[in-house]
């Protein structure tokens, strides 16, 4: 809905996978609302994930048995919303003599089975690691394995795709917009924001921060001091060429009670996370440390059979995860479960701070904001999130093969691999990317690693790319296939048409 009165429902400040989830919830629910990023979408924390749709196994060490429990309720409902970027995988969990006993890992695997009201996603078996095919990589010395299922997100083009949903259900989504000051008067808030276009002053009824790890600056700013406390933590990622053939995913248990995924990565590559470190820098200078990447290289290295070094890491990424302060020792004990903190004085516009939360749980989030503040806006509609797919993810759970089916009639010229691709990215959308198209020259310009102009220019034109990094590194991983001399091309063409060229 458009702002007709000059004064918003709902302003939220973030563009992270709570932020767009929260900005798509309240705009279907008939709110008006606008959401302000400093930098791109997913740019921070939304982007660094491990890239699972997950239940949290390891939680229930931790009692947390709430959270895995909404989590895993929640991987299907996702899966159904967003078959496109969010698919099943299964995962082999290795018995290692001498941690975890098996009898543990069975127990936490039934709870696991159980806990969520699984309905599609295939139950847990039990491996002999010695002669099923997916022990072949493997050190000899592990006999005994579990297989599991969880899923695999495209974590950056989740937020995209939320913040997507709810501007075309009218939300004002403003990246490259970064909140300078706010403050409260005649029950409103009042927000100063700085983008592109200048500097301009909004008024909202309510203010919802979002930062994730800039959440501690923006109470700053606001200079509201909140009743909860974020505790920053530092999770590292290597990608190193594929290590497996197989689809399966591995989950590794570390001597020290930690665990490491290995995990098939964009087709020729294999992705191993994660690391768990209090973090007290600026969020936005975090970067994998040589301490992370030898510790992650040793990890894989004590079970598969050839050795992982540090020399063969052809990427690496990091995050800081912004996790409600519960007091624990260690950050891998750091609750992962998020809290709601609503500061609404009398006669004065309510600001709610997030603090916590996963990727998995993102929906559930913005439904316990909207019913947080349901009191302070009594126009809002019904949830409808946990059925109303994402965009172009309206075609069934598991019918992705029949989708690209479908592309490769309608548009016989083109690439099998590239129509893949589309599909895993844009889903049905795909359709209205490639409209008109007959011939791979009615594509466009290209830039390597299958990037053509066309994709570029819807990229720019409906997901809010600016630059050759939030379309290699976000809205695509083709970054890892794309020479330096191609990224110079695509910022050369998008500079272009950001100054009216194109």
């Amino acid at each position: 809905m458009a702002d007709t009165s000059g004064v918003f429902d709902l302003a939220i400040i973030g563009g992270g996978i709570n932020g767009a989830g929260i900005a798509r919830d309240a705009a279907g629910r008939g709110l008006s609302v606008v959401l302000f990023e400093k930098g791109d979408l997913a740019s921070g924390t939304s982007s660094a994930s491990t890239k699972l749709i997950h239940g949290g196994l390891r939680y229930l060490e931790h009692y947390a048995f709430r959270l895995v429990r909404e989590a895993l309720a929640e991987r299907e409902v996702l899966w159904g919303i967003a078959p496109h970027v969010i698919w099943p995988l299964r995962f082999v969990l290795p018995h290692h003599p001498g941690l975890r006993p098996a009898w543990l890992l069975r127990l936490g695997l039934f709870l696991y089975d159980h806990m969520g009201g699984r309905r599609l996603l295939p139950p847990t078996r039990t491996l002999d690691l010695r002669h099923d095919p997916l022990g072949a990589r493997l050190r000899p010395g592990f006999g005994r394995a579990f297989e599991y299922s969880d899923c695999w997100v495209d974590d950056a083009r989740l937020v995209v795709l939320n913040a997507r949903d709810a501007a075309d259900r009218g939300a004002a989504i403003r990246p490259r917009t970064r909140v300078a000051g706010a403050h409260r008067a005649d029950g409103l808030w009042v927000i100063e924001a700085e983008g592109a276009a200048g500097r301009e002053s909004v008024r909202a009824r309510v203010l919802v921060d979002a930062a994730g790890p800039w959440a501690g600056q923006v109470l700053d700013v606001l200079q509201v001091k909140a009743n909860a406390r974020l505790r920053l933590v530092q999770g590292s990622h290597i990608v190193v060429h594929r290590l497996f053939a197989h689809d399966r995913c591995y989950l590794f248990q570390n001597a020290d009670g930690r665990i490491v995924f290995a995990i098939p990565y964009e087709g020729d590559f294999t992705l191993i996370g994660t690391t768990d470190l209090d973090y007290s820098g600026r969020p936005e200078d975090v970067a994998a440390s040589p301490g992370e990447v030898a510790y992650l290289c040793a990890a894989a290295s004590e079970y598969f059979a050839a050795s992982v070094s540090p020399e063969q890491v052809v990427w690496t990424y990091s995050g800081v995860r912004a996790l409600y302060d519960d007091g624990a020792g260690r950050a891998q004990e750091a609750t992962r479960d998020y809290v709601l903190a609503l500061d609404a004085p009398e006669g004065g516009a309510p600001l709610l701070s997030v603090f916590g939360g996963k990727i998995t749980t993102y929906r559930r989030l913005a439904e316990a904001a909207l019913g947080g503040l349901a009191p302070h806006l009594p126009s809002m509609g019904p949830p409808f999130t946990a059925t109303a797919p994402l965009p172009g993810g309206d075609f069934p759970r598991q019918g992705f093969e029949h989708l690209v089916k479908a592309l490769r009639t309608a548009f016989p010229a083109l690439d099998p691999a590239l129509l893949r691709r589309l599909a895993r990215a844009y889903g049905t959308a795909a359709f209205r990317l490639l409209e008109g198209v007959a011939h791979e020259d009615d594509l466009g310009d290209w830039f390597g690693a299958h990037l053509c102009s066309r994709e570029v220019d819807w990229l720019m034109d409906r997901e809010w790319a600016m630059t050759a990094e939030d379309v290699l590194w976000r809205r695509t991983k083709l970054g890892l296939r794309t020479s330096f001399h191609a990224a110079e091309e695509l910022e050369t063409y998008m500079a272009g048409r950001r100054d009216g060229g194109g």
